[in-house]
């Protein structure tokens, strides 16, 4: 990077577009495509390569698939090269069918999270165009509007009334705002006031920036480069890896015990390393991944289709575990579309002066889109020919209003409008419908009484006020003060009609509502009442202020309705919650709500909210409705429902009968399965399995949120690896004693009960219900037919020999049958004693 660019901000604009070699009307498409190239490596989110061959070569990442593959390779020149051969093609079929897997779901998912990706509008050859966030590049020219994500770093060129959240970066409560000018190299971050940076986002105004940072490059980057490196571990990841450690500790045990027992009776040290290496193939969860993967991809397609998108894989399982979901009222609860129901004086009377000032406010407002002011620009015509917008000081949750300087045929006249009480505060009179001014103390009271009797009614108010500013031409903060109040606005948002139906499926899910809004109390609990909430016990902000954060957590599972809240309140809220046991899921749209979708264990945003909220979610949401959430809900449970089914396979049958294998290698003259056997067998064992992301779910599996625990799986490997190691050595003892097998017949017979064993077990123990009650899903029925098929067929065709497989007696598929009947049985029993016990 060129010196002389980092200092950017004491440059003019055309000095700086010679230097990064770009133009006001931005960057040649071919220009900021080389570009693109040139900065991969700054991206703090590098693009995930799905390209075919890096799916492929991924197959082969573990440690002891390579092992194994080295011993293969070694056993092809000093060996068997017939065995090592079909050791290696066995190898790449499993590779290929993870492959083929994942690479499908990697896909889906990329596409996916292209209908929600955060974009920026960019000048390219001369036109406006939007691209994702990621794809720009220093040099490109941007447009900029209340709550735009800002991509990079960059020299603000053209600026109208722009204010910028900077507190990512300099931890200031107000918006700074910014402005075309060339600042001192020195000045400090917050002082550079003609610049703006990665991270922060637009609350109010319009400008053009040049890019000069991206990346890693930006200050942001420099931040993130040492405090972000990875998002936060979800309960989800958390529980696979543990899940994979205690396999991964079993299996070296197991391994290293086999091998060395082996090497000490003398036994070819080639074949009892492959026979170990073997085992462990089948002991470790290789496909673990795989599944996951597969399953959470499918997942976030049938969530798709319910008008959710995942961002985030690994959120399915938080999504579906979540036991309380925070939300505003607006949109949710409600239809979302504000409607201006009256312009009140103080009479209570409807007046045509109260509503043209406040058009005036909303129509040269240029903050954040809100619905008020779209009520009022939308239903209200008004001839504004006559005046002229001169200065704006933009809206802030902590004043709670915003102010419009406007030049009139006579004066400049600031035009306040905010929530009523904070209005009241800045105002020394009030006009009365005659056009006579009072003291402020004279009517506050009946001013405040109006104001509650509308509230109860459950309508949004909000406070009118001037001041003659006399030939003032700009205005700040310090200037809301002396005003004369107007009166009142009240605007109407209907209750949705089926709003009280979803929260009642919703608690059926096991799901609880808590409202958190920044509305007058009043407004809440009326609102709460209508759709059935307890709107008796209400938390105010200033409640929360006087409150310490022990008092809360004592009482936060106890409140559904927390009102007056201001931003910086809400993430403290659901850190309560989640300090207090609960799996907190929010739902944001606004440039306040970023921080709160953070701290919640499920972000969920909607796909119109601005950039900042969007970017900062787990979930978006295609149509801001709870109904589209209670799908959704399903769904993740379902998707955690069949991973969990993949991980008690891996530990009941697939684990019993490698334990079992491992034990009989010890008694037994001669190896209980060749090592091409077991990789075999572990591949068909796979294929049901791999099926199991489209598998049907019982509903009592998803009426309640569930979580990953590692002592019950760890209880459910035990009981029912024991259950299959009886059956496999009862199998031992039909064959050495009953059939009086030879090595080769042992093997087979081994060979095809323990596949049809392991693919028949997994009907049982995907439901906790007596299996014949039950459907699977039909990939898994034919996945577990073809398999059964294939396995007693492998012993008869040509290719046996070179498997180590002989033809069998149909006695021993006689007693093969009644041994599986046995095992199904005594699984279901075990089934019964194990969830009845728990």
């Amino acid at each position: 990077m060129n010196s002389r660019e980092t200092d950017f901000w004491s440059t003019s604009s055309d000095e700086l577009f010679r230097r990064i070699q770009s133009r006001p009307e931005g960057l040649r498409t071919e220009e900021a495509q080389e570009r693109q190239a040139r900065y991969a490596s700054a991206r703090l989110k590098p693009h995930q390569d799905i390209r075919p061959l890096f799916a492929l070569l991924s197959q082969f990442r573990s440690p002891i698939i390579l092992i194994l593959l080295f011993a293969a390779i070694v056993s092809l020149f000093l060996a068997d090269r017939t065995d090592a051969l079909i050791i290696l093609t066995i190898i790449l079929i499993s590779a290929l069918l993870g492959f083929w897997q994942e690479h499908g779901a990697a896909k889906a998912v990329a596409a996916l999270l292209s209908l929600v990706r955060v974009k920026t509008e960019v000048w390219r050859d001369g036109r406006l165009i939007e691209v994702p966030i990621e794809e720009i590049v220093p040099g490109d020219v941007i447009n900029l509007s209340a709550g735009s994500s800002i991509p990079g770093d960059g020299l603000v060129i053209e600026s109208k009334d722009l204010f910028v959240d900077e507190a990512m970066l300099t931890g200031e409560t107000y918006p700074a705002e910014k402005s075309v000018s060339v600042i001192a190299a020195a000045a400090a971050l917050s002082q550079r006031t003609n610049s703006v940076f990665m991270g922060t986002h637009v609350v109010s105004g319009h400008a053009k920036a040049i890019v000069v940072h991206v990346g890693k490059e930006t200050e942001f980057g420099r931040i993130a480069s040492h405090v972000m490196l990875r998002p936060p571990e979800s309960e989800f990841e958390r529980g696979v890896r543990r899940f994979g450690y205690l396999l991964l500790e079993v299996t070296l045990l197991l391994v290293f015990t086999i091998f060395a027992i082996n090497v000490y009776l003398h036994r070819p040290v080639l074949d009892s390393f492959l026979f170990s290496m073997a085992l462990a193939v089948g002991l470790t969860p290789q496909l673990l991944p795989v599944i996951i993967s597969v399953n959470l991809s499918h997942g976030a397609k049938r969530m798709a289709q319910q008008k959710v998108i995942v961002k985030r894989l690994a959120s399915i399982e938080n999504f579906g575990s979540m036991n309380v979901l925070c939300s505003d009222k607006t949109g949710t609860l409600t239809e979302g579309t504000m409607r201006l129901q009256a312009a009140l004086d103080l009479e209570g009377l409807p007046s045509e002066r109260v509503l043209f000032h406040a058009v005036l406010n909303a129509t040269y407002e240029t903050g954040f889109i809100n619905p008020l002011d779209e009520a009022l620009r939308t239903q209200c015509i008004a001839d504004l020919s006559g005046y002229r917008k001169l200065d704006e000081v933009p809206y802030d949750f902590l004043r709670k209003r915003l102010s419009i300087l406007v030049a009139t045929p006579t004066t400049h006249l600031l035009i306040t409008k905010g929530a009523v009480e904070p209005m009241l505060t800045v105002c020394t009179s009030t006009e009365l419908p005659d056009g006579t001014t009072v003291p402020i103390g004279e009517r506050s009271e009946e001013i405040q009484r109006q104001f509650q009797d509308l509230n109860q009614q459950g309508l949004r108010t909000l406070g009118l006020a001037y001041r003659d500013m006399g030939e003032t031409p700009h205005i700040d903060k310090t200037h809301e003060a002396d005003m004369t109040f107007l009166g009142l606005l009240v605007f109407a948002d209907p209750v949705r009609s089926d709003v009280a139906d979803t929260i009642t499926s919703l608690r059926q899910l096991g799901v609880s509502l808590k409202i958190i809004t920044g509305d007058h109390r009043l407004v809440a609990a009326h609102v709460s009442q209508q759709v059935g909430m307890d709107h008796q016990r209400i938390l105010t902000g200033q409640d929360l202020r006087q409150m310490a954060d022990e008092a809360l957590l004592q009482r936060v599972n106890d409140i559904d309705v927390f009102a007056e809240v201001e931003p910086n309140q809400k993430d403290r809220i659901i850190l309560a919650l989640k300090r207090s046991g609960n799996v907190v899921g929010y739902i944001g749209d606004g440039i306040n709500d970023a921080p709160a979708l953070h701290a919640a264990d499920v972000g969920i945003s909607v796909a119109n909210a601005v950039d900042v909220a969007k970017d900062a979610a787990d979930i978006v949401l295609l149509e801001k409705n709870l109904a589209v959430l209670v799908h959704g809900v399903r769904e993740g449970r379902t998707t955690f429902a069949n991973t969990l089914k993949y991980v008690f396979m891996a530990t009941s049958a697939n684990f019993g009968n490698m334990f079992s294998m491992a034990g009989a290698s010890l008694f037994l003259p001669f190896l209980p399965l060749l090592p091409k056997q077991i990789l075999l067998t572990n591949l068909l064992t796979d294929i049901p399995e791999m099926t199991i992301a489209t598998d049907s779910v019982d509903p009592e599996l998803i009426d309640r949120p569930r979580r990953w625990d590692i002592a019950f799986i760890r209880k459910f490997m035990l009981t029912f690896g024991l259950v299959s190691s009886v059956f496999d050595y009862l199998t031992f003892g039909v064959l050495l004693f009953v059939l009086q097998a030879s090595p080769e017949q042992f093997r087979t017979g081994w060979f095809v009960e323990s596949v049809i064993s392991a693919s028949a077990i997994v009907l049982v123990i995907r439901t906790r219900r007596p299996f014949l009650t039950s459907r699977p899903g039909q990939s898994l029925v034919l996945a577990t037919i073809a398999v059964v098929g294939t396995t007693l067929l492998l012993p008869y065709l040509p290719i046996a020999a070179a498997l180590g497989l002989t033809p069998m007696p149909p006695s021993f598929l006689l007693l093969l049958a009644v041994i599986l009947a046995g095992y199904v049985l005594t699984a279901e029993l075990a089934k019964r004693w194990f969830y009845s016990s728990r």
